[in-house]
């Protein structure tokens, strides 16, 4: 099982509060387990305090809206853009599917006077799964799991991301409940 590029969709059974009612989107998986991001768990934070902790000033109107996510557990003070290929900056990795991965300061600089990357999340922390956690937990149901879409990613609001990740398999969240009748 390769879940990389796949969407994680927590079921209403997941009990973990960082999880519950999240969709992960996961970067890579393999032999040394997963890595991924929640993308629709939006931090009380404004974007201008974010950059005001690390020395950049804030002057491109459009990113004054920039919501900041929880991508994790892992980590939460470590800041990642997630963005399309592209620019590359300092510490940018590219993943399969047309995403890349940025954590250092120039992307942050980048986005605050309005220059690439056009489409982006910025997330602290991530989520990480050791070897043959993430499979466990989908074969426990935790999970449902479904190709990404970059769409969902970037275009979709955050708020609207989780329905709209089962709706690639054809799912309503709504219809979906955390346990099963014995007959």
């Amino acid at each position: 099982m390769d879940l990389t590029h796949h969407f994680l969709v927590s079921m209403p059974q997941m009990q973990d509060g960082c999880f519950r009612n999240s969709v992960v989107y996961v970067l890579d998986h393999g032999k040394q387990g997963a890595f991924g991001v929640i993308i629709n768990t939006a931090l009380e934070m404004e974007f201008a305090s974010l950059l005001s902790q690390v020395d950049i000033t804030l002057t491109d109107d459009a990113a004054k809206h920039t919501t900041v996510l929880l991508g994790g557990p892992v980590d939460e003070g470590h800041g990642l853009v997630l963005h399309h290929p592209g620019p590359q900056f300092e510490a940018t990795n590219d993943f399969i599917q047309g995403v890349s991965l940025s954590s250092s300061r120039d992307v942050l600089e980048a986005i605050a006077c309005g220059d690439e990357p056009d489409n982006y999340l910025v997330v602290l922390g991530h989520s990480g799964w050791a070897p043959g956690q993430l499979e466990m937990e989908v074969a426990n149901n935790a999970w449902l799991t479904c190709p990404a879409n970059t769409d969902i990613l970037f275009k979709t609001p955050i708020y609207e991301r989780r329905q709209a990740a089962a709706s690639l398999i054809g799912i309503d969240l709504s219809n979906v409940v955390g346990h099963s009748g014995h007959a």
